[in-house]
C-alpha cells in the first residue's frame, strides 16, 4: 500500500510517497482502518520539515479518519463499516493527563496516518460526529480537541464570558465556534483585514488587526470596558504572551497551546502575578474528552472550517500552503 515516509535530509522537498507492506488483519482488541483523510497541524509541519524531531523512516501525520475494515476478537465498540477518527494520545484514555512524552503519539514517536490503512488498538479511535465527512472528522483529533480542552474542560467556559482568539488557524477557529455556541463574546485577531471580515461571519463580536495595533492586548482589554477577557486561547508563545496577559482579566485564564513564535522567551511574571491569572499549558486531550466533544458536536451541529484538501502525494504542497499563512481554517489530506 501507499504511504509517506520521512528520510534524511528532512524537508518538504525530500518527502516522498513509497510502497510499504500491508498491515494485515487486526489482532485481539484491534481494528483495521482504511484511512481516508488527515489534517495538517503545526506539530506535523515541524515533524516533516525539521531534522531530528522524529526518527528517519517515520510515517507522519497525527490526525487520521477513515472506516473500519475489520475488527479483532474482543472488540465490541466498533463494527465493520463504522467511521472512526484517531486519538492524539492513544494511551490517555481518561482523567488527568499522565503524558510525559510523545513516544506514543502517531506521526511523532510512532508511525502516523499518512498511509492507506492501519491496524491499531480500538481504544486509539473514537466515533465520528453524525454526518461528518472523513476530512471533517480528521480536523477533530488535534485542533478541535485542543480548543475543546482549553475552553470547556480546563476553562469551564460559561455564557457571558469573553474569549480572545488569535489568528485564523484550526485551533483558533474551533475556539471561536465553541465560544459562540457557549454564549460567549469573542474578540479575534489577525494581520489581515480580509480574514477579520471572515471571522465576523463566523460570529466574532470584535476584531483587531495586530499589525495595525501592536498593543492588541491593551486594545482587547479596553474593548471589555477595562474588565479584561475571561479566556485567552494563546497560540503564539513568547512573542504574544505579554499581550495576552495585558488582555486577560484579573483572575482570568490563559490557555498556552502554541509555540508559533518560538519555544523560549521572556514572560512578564510581574504582570501575570498582578493579574492573578491562570496560565495553563494545554496539549490536546484524552479519549474521554474526545468522546465528549463528539457528543457536543452532535448536539449543536458544529462544522469545522476547511480551507482546502490535497491528495496524499500532494503532502508537500499542502505544507507549503500552510507555510504561506494564506489558509483560513484547516488544511486536509484526502485519499
Amino acid at each position: 500500500m501507499k504511504a509517506i515516509k520521512l528520510n534524511a535530509p528532512r524537508g518538504l522537498e525530500t518527502t516522498r510517497m513509497v510502497d510499504i507492506a500491508d498491515p494485515g488483519a487486526p489482532g485481539p482488541g484491534e481494528i483495521r482502518v482504511r484511512v481516508k483523510a488527515s489534517s495538517l497541524n503545526y506539530h506535523d509541519y515541524i515533524v516533516v520539515s525539521q531534522q531530528g524531531w522524529a526518527a528517519d523512516g517515520r510515517i507522519p501525520m497525527s490526525d487520521g479518519a477513515g472506516t473500519v475494515e475489520a475488527v479483532g476478537t474482543g472488540v465490541t465498540e466498533f463494527k465493520v463499516g463504522d467511521p472512526v477518527v484517531s486519538c492524539f494520545f492513544p494511551d490517555w484514555q481518561d482523567g488527568p493527563s499522565n503524558v510525559v512524552s510523545f513516544a506514543n503519539v502517531p506521526g511523532d514517536g510512532m508511525d502516523g496516518f499518512a498511509r492507506e490503512a492501519i491496524v491499531a488498538p480500538a481504544t486509539a479511535f473514537t466515533t465520528v460526529p453524525k454526518g461528518y465527512s472523513p476530512p471533517q472528522a480528521a480536523t477533530l483529533t488535534t485542533a478541535g480537541l485542543t480548543a475543546w480542552r482549553s475552553l470547556v474542560v480546563d476553562g469551564h467556559i460559561k455564557a457571558g464570558d469573553i474569549v480572545l482568539v488569535m489568528g485564523t488557524g484550526g485551533v483558533s477557529i474551533f475556539a471561536l465556534q465553541l465560544a459562540k455556541l457557549m454564549g460567549a463574546t469573542v474578540i479575534a485577531t489577525s494581520s489581515s483585514d480580509q480574514k477579520l471580515e471572515r471571522l465576523k461571519t463566523l460570529g466574532a463580536d470584535h476584531v483587531i488587526n495586530y499589525k495595525t495595533h501592536p498593543d492588541w492586548g491593551k486594545r482587547a482589554f479596553d474593548i471589555t470596558g477595562g474588565r479584561g477577557v475571561d479566556h485567552v486561547v494563546e497560540i503564539g508563545g513568547p512573542s504574544t504572551l505579554a499581550e495576552s496577559i495585558a488582555a486577560v482579566r484579573f483572575g482570568g485564564h490563559i490557555s498556552l497551546i502554541g509555540v508559533l513564535t518560538g519555544f523560549d522567551g521572556p514572560i512578564p511574571t510581574a504582570a501575570l502575578m498582578f493579574k492573578r491569572a491562570r496560565l495553563q499549558g494545554v496539549v490536546v486531550g484524552s479519549r474521554a474528552d474526545q468522546n465528549d466533544f463528539v457528543r457536543a458536536i452532535d448536539a449543536t451541529g458544529l462544522k469545522p472550517v476547511i480551507d482546502r484538501s490535497f491528495p496524499l502525494d500532494g503532502i508537500s504542497d499542502a505544507f507549503r500552503h500552510q507555510e504561506s499563512g494564506k489558509h483560513f481554517g484547516k488544511i486536509c489530506l484526502e485519499f
